[in-house]
């Protein structure tokens, strides 16, 4: 059983060096624990503080792609490099590595696909009643649209099986967390949650701007995911409420017309009249949307097989970076010294 910890990162010098040292080596049921760098384009000493530090191998992007992309990376590479199980941190020390065995434990009894650190962020004494709100808001809404359970979506600090990490399809260009969980719950992936302890961060986060701006993305983000796995739910929503106001205004204007005032609401009976022409117009585009979905999750299928024989094809660590004289573990694996 090879655990991968995957830690996505952008100019963390001040901070990998102790998140990779706290990271356990050996975790009750796991035979061998590999740490995994994700240099997102970091232009300080990042990796180099973290291969010191004890990091086995380093994954880099040329120049900063982003979260998403960055986590896409990482599962991609884990994979490669045969992981069973695959925890996703961050480099920000906000996460403890004794909490991994936890994170862990239910996918190793196979009872979890997926497990999700809570960090119980409404009570969280370093988070601004602000924060406390939006966390539980959005938590709320991811778990309506998902139907999964989890209390802290926005959370990081996750535990991937090797199946759900080779069915999972990160679109997004912002953030993994929201929109995963969404995946999840389309694919019926079994997801779960488990208490943790969350460090103060020591920097603001770089994900958003402003919490206006962080808004705006995850609701795009959720909208997105949303419509890509329930396009008749969100297009019958949308044309229904269209074609309620439309029928409303024309019931208003017959209510006038019968009692001989109809002649000064002809406007409003043609704006009826055109919502609920696009009304019907909506539903047609979500009966297509509906038959892409139906192709996506055929071209998923494809996917989830084409990277079972990609990882399958490739020796572990193929294409990777390990530490400086890290010896290799299967013959025939590409060492790339950094």
């Amino acid at each position: 059983m090879r655990l991968v910890v995957q830690i996505p990162c952008y100019n963390e010098e001040a901070t990998i060096g102790r998140v990779v040292a706290d990271i356990p080596r050996a975790i009750p049921g796991v035979d061998e624990v590999l740490v995994l760098i994700v240099d997102d384009g970091s232009t300080d000493r990042t990796a180099e503080v973290a291969l010191q530090a004890g990091a086995d191998y380093v994954a880099r992007h040329a120049c900063n792609r982003g979260l998403a992309a960055a986590f896409r990376t990482g599962l991609d590479a884990a994979l490669r490099l045969g992981a069973d199980i695959i925890v996703n941190t961050d480099g920000d020390n906000q996460y403890r590595g004794s909490d991994i065995p936890r994170l862990v434990e239910p996918i190793l009894r196979r009872h979890s696909d997926i497990v999700v650190g809570d960090r119980d962020p409404t009570s969280l004494p370093h988070f601004s009643l602000q924060k406390r709100l939006l966390q539980a808001m959005g938590s709320w809404t991811v778990r309506q649209l998902s139907g999964t359970g989890v209390p802290d979506a926005p959370s990081g600090f996750r535990a991937f099986s090797r199946e759900a990490a080779l069915r999972l399809n990160v679109v997004t260009s912002y953030s993994y967390t929201l929109e995963t969980l969404i995946q999840a719950g389309a694919q019926r992936l079994a997801v779960s949650s488990v208490p943790i302890t969350a460090n103060p961060t020591e920097r603001q986060s770089r994900l958003a701007r402003s919490t206006f701006d962080y808004i705006q993305h995850s609701l795009v983000t959720l909208v997105r995911a949303y419509a890509m796995y329930q396009p008749v739910r969100v297009f019958a929503a949308l044309g229904l409420l269209l074609l309620l106001a439309g029928l409303l205004g024309i019931a208003r204007f017959l209510w006038y017309y019968l009692h001989g005032a109809g002649s000064g609401h002809v406007q409003s009976l043609v704006l009826s009249g055109v919502l609920v022409v696009v009304a019907f117009q909506v539903g047609l585009i979500g009966l297509v949307a509906d038959l892409i979905a139906a192709n996506r999750r055929l071209i998923e299928e494809a996917l989830y097989r084409l990277r079972m024989l990609d990882t399958a094809s490739h020796p572990p660590g193929d294409g990777l970076s390990p530490a400086p004289g890290r010896a290799s573990d299967h013959p025939g694996e590409k060492i790339t010294h950094v």
